[in-house]
């Protein structure tokens, strides 16, 4: 080892000490002698055994105390309240067992005297309070001194196994003889108070049930007789004292949901309850000073409040009746007919509305305003909705007045008319008298099978069916249009309240078939398809649907042929361009309600340019119309092109060609000129005569004069 590390001996040497110092220590003599009680215990004894007390390497002095005294350590960690001093002192003081008991101060000391009662809270140990420990002492015992029942308790030195004040019970038999001799189960207490013995405590009986009034009087036998089954003896064996109620002595009148009631509200037992109403100084159930307040009497299902809050016992219970089930029938609040007339005539006696009675139908505070709301009503055959919920009663339970007696008629309720046509006029003249057998399936009535009760000018499409009911469907636009298109609203109902139009008013009679449309629409063809040399009817159409569908005007999901309802058939060029190439679009619909513009006319020039500059414009014979055209079809028959003549010179005009003219162009003849500053071809006048075109070798003068031919 030599050469070690300081490090290495300064802990050695530290413990080294410390155990040499330890073991002088307990060589030392003890400060003082033992007191009697430890000294003569030979495991204490002598200054070998100080551990014993003081503890050793791994136990500390309290707890060495508490391994011989275990039942202090039982007080102090173990038990209940109230049992010991010791448990009413905190727990980490009282394993404190040095601060109350002192030791070393020779034989004759004392370990338990004034000075440990007091650190433990206790100035006088004569004056303790055992109430603190659960024994309540009273009378006798407070004038006995203490070592009456703690026989050691004033001794210096106890005596080998001894008690100072542990080990008596709260058992009266503890200190006292029992005279019963083990029969009676219960304790001393319950007969017996702490002032004699002889007598037994009638304070106690008064807990329970004081002896006077109707009680007063009466001997212990009346009550408790030999064979009765809370007999003196009987009680006294049993565990437990069970004090009887009312109820086990007496019969009682009152409905059982009365006293069931009565007991909650006091949170007493139902039998102990009757105490509230009967007091014990009462001499009889009967008695004049017995009072109901209105809380209680509201126990019995019938509260004393308005309107009953004014009436006077007698006003309901007669005094006259003697019989209690006369006098206190057991009415509920609820069942008015009990005192009141019905004024209803039984007209609700079968009624599953009225389960409840008449409150069914009005306030318990007031009979009116009655209470029969629309949730009620809704429970009838007629439940209230729309225009119903405003009504007032009256408009249809009418009051029928009063009787030759000036009483009054009771009003109508069950039989009340249920039917629409039982209370409304017919706003539609009977125009729906056809329909009579569908409207009769109708259980609220004839108007319910199309409208709403929240209004007659509300139509929900699938109650209203406009096809089946007018013979009018409405499908395409019609369908998308505002009823008031068709029918105009008044500003004034009329003799019927009604403010709805009729189509007639506005439009007049409606012509039935295709022919309807201009019932309400202006024809903006002028009648011009109704013409004799035209169709009337149309695959299977008539009027306007023989082209037009109802979903617009423009729409021709068939086609409209040209050629066959105007004379003017689209061909080649025509058929390619748009409607709107001939008739113009209009910005704003004109006065017959036209978005197209009409055709200027059925002639070429009427949309076309004249290349001719009007070389054969001519009134047709015979026309009305004196405006001049031109009938180009004559020489363009085709409507591809203009290039294509179809112009035969032999047949449309009075120049035949012959031989010699034939293989010559056009232009030989036809040359361009300048008229009125445009340049055209000229066809026409030209002359027909040989010398109009060619030089004459006959008359050199005139070629001479610069004539022309």
């Amino acid at each position: 080892m030599r050469g070690a590390s300081p490090r290495f001996w300064i802990p050695i040497l530290s413990a080294s000490a410390i155990l040499v110092m330890a073991l002088s220590d307990l060589s030392r003599e003890a400060p003082g002698a033992l007191a009697n009680v430890h000294e003569r215990e030979e495991d204490l004894r002598g200054t070998s055994n100080c551990s014993s007390c003081h503890g050793g390497w791994f136990q500390n002095m309290d707890e060495a105390c508490l391994k011989c005294h275990e039942d202090i350590k039982a007080q102090i960690v173990e038990s209940d309240e109230n049992f010991g001093l010791h448990s009413l002192i905190d727990e980490h003081k009282a394993r404190l067992c040095a601060l109350c008991h002192g030791e070393h101060h020779g034989e004759g000391f004392a370990l338990v005297n004034s000075n440990s009662f007091a650190a433990a809270g206790v100035p006088d140990f004569e004056e303790f309070d055992h109430g603190l420990i659960g024994f309540n002492m009273s009378g006798k015992h407070l004038e006995q001194d203490c070592s009456k029942c703690h026989v050691n308790s004033r001794l210096a030195i106890l005596p080998v196994g001894g008690k100072r004040y542990l080990g008596l019970e709260r058992n009266c038999v503890t200190c006292h003889e029992d005279n019963h001799k083990g029969r009676m189960k219960i304790a001393c207490t319950s007969c017996h108070g702490q002032e004699d013995w002889s007598l037994l405590d009638a304070d106690d009986h008064a807990e329970r049930l004081p002896l006077v009034g109707g009680h007063a009087g009466l001997d212990c036998r009346e009550c408790h007789a030999k064979d009765n089954a809370h007999s003196l003896e009987i009680l006294g064996s049993a565990r437990q004292l069970s004090p009887r109620d009312c109820k086990a002595c007496h019969e009682s009148p009152h409905d059982e949901n009365f006293i069931q009631a009565f007991a909650q509200s006091t949170t007493m037992e139902e039998g102990k309850s009757c105490v509230l109403c009967h007091e014990a100084q009462h001499e009889s159930f009967r008695d004049e000073k017995l009072e109901l307040t209105p809380e209680q009497h509201a126990l019995s299902g019938f509260p004393l409040i308005k309107p009953h809050d004014k009436a006077k016992c007698d006003d309901c219970h007669d005094k006259a009746d003697e019989e209690f089930v006369l006098r206190y029938p057991g009415r509920k609040r609820d069942q008015c007919h009990s005192c009141h007339d019905d004024p209803h005539a039984a007209q609700f006696d079968a009624s599953p509305l009225a389960k409840n009675g008449c409150i069914d139908c009005h306030e318990r505070e007031e009979w009116k305003p009655h209470a029969f709301n629309i949730e009620k009503h809704a429970l009838t055959p007629f439940p209230l909705d729309g225009k119903h919920e405003q009504a007032e009663c009256d408009t249809c339970h009418k009051s029928p007045g009063k009787d030759s007696s000036g009483k009054d008629i009771p009003r109508v309720f069950h039989g009340t008319n249920k039917l629409c046509q039982q209370c409304h006029d017919d706003a539609h003249d009977d125009h729906f008298a056809a329909f009579a057998k569908k409207l009769a399936k109708e259980k609220r009535g004839t108007c319910a099978a199309c409208h709403m009760t929240d209004s007659f000018s509300t139509l929900p499409n699938d109650r209203f069916d406009h096809g089946y009911w007018t013979g009018f469907p409405l499908t395409g636009a019609h369908a998308q249009t505002d009823c008031e298109s068709c029918h105009e609203r008044s500003t004034e109902p009329d003799k019927l309240g009604r403010t709805f139009g009729r189509v007639a008013t506005t439009f007049g009679t409606w012509k039935k078939g295709g022919l309807g449309c201009i019932t309400c629409h202006k024809d903006p063809h002028d009648g011009e398809f109704d013409k004799a040399r035209l169709p009337p009817t149309f695959q299977r159409k008539k009027g306007c649907l023989r082209c037009h569908v109802q979903s617009s005007f423009r729409s021709f999901p068939k086609g409209f042929e040209h050629g066959r309802w105007t004379g003017f058939s689209l061909l080649d060029e025509h058929r390619k361009i748009d409607c709107s190439a001939c008739h113009e679009q209009l910005a704003q619909r004109d006065a017959d309600g036209r978005t197209w513009g009409r055709a200027k006319g059925r002639h070429c020039n009427d949309c076309h340019e004249d290349p001719h500059a009007g070389q054969f414009l001519q009134v047709k014979p015979g026309s009305k119309n004196q405006v001049p055209s031109t009938d180009c079809r004559k020489c363009h028959r085709s409507s591809a092109s203009f290039k294509t003549l179809s112009f035969d010179h032999d047949m449309h005009s009075r120049f035949p060609l012959g031989k010699a003219h034939e293989p010559l162009a056009c232009s030989a003849c036809h040359k361009k000129e300048r008229i009125d500053k445009t340049l055209i071809v000229r066809y026409r006048p030209l002359g027909r005569n040989c010398t109009d075109c060619h030089e004459s070798q006959v008359d050199p003068l005139r070629k001479r004069r610069g004539g022309k031919r």
